[in-house]
């Protein structure tokens, strides 16, 4: 097994990393706590699975605009991740680290179908994939 750290943006944190492990038959890509960056693009490429936190567009609606502001720097939302899955199709994107704010995990996959058209699952603790 292969297994890569790389940076990617989290605000003014040096010290953010996502993670692609690659065996003889599968490449997993982890994505950190990350706004949308190239470098993640980079490594999701060829992607079986991805693995990458997200925020509620419907939810990011109701916050207060210091708050917007901080999440969208520091985070990615369910349409830019569509529309990153979209881009490096992988076969199963599992979302993690979701920031609901009062929206549903079925509305976070709803939102990211809009962009991307594979398989997404919002993941839950002790889910199995």
């Amino acid at each position: 097994m292969k297994v890569e750290a790389f940076r990617v943006p989290h605000g003014s944190w040096p010290e953010a990393w996502g993670y692609r492990f690659t065996t003889p038959d599968t490449v997993i890509v982890i994505s950190g706590d990350t706004a949308p960056s190239d470098v993640l693009k980079q490594y999701s490429q060829g992607a079986d699975v991805l693995i990458h936190e997200v925020y509620s567009e419907e939810g990011f609606a109701k916050k207060e605009p210091q708050w917007q502001k901080y999440h969208a720097k520091n985070h990615t939302s369910t349409t830019e991740l569509g529309r990153l899955a979209a881009e490096v199709k992988p076969k199963l994107l599992i979302l993690y680290h979701q920031l609901l704010w009062g929206s549903t995990h079925e509305t976070l996959i709803d939102e990211v179908k809009s962009e991307f058209s594979g398989t997404v699952v919002s993941a839950r603790d002790l889910d199995i994939f």
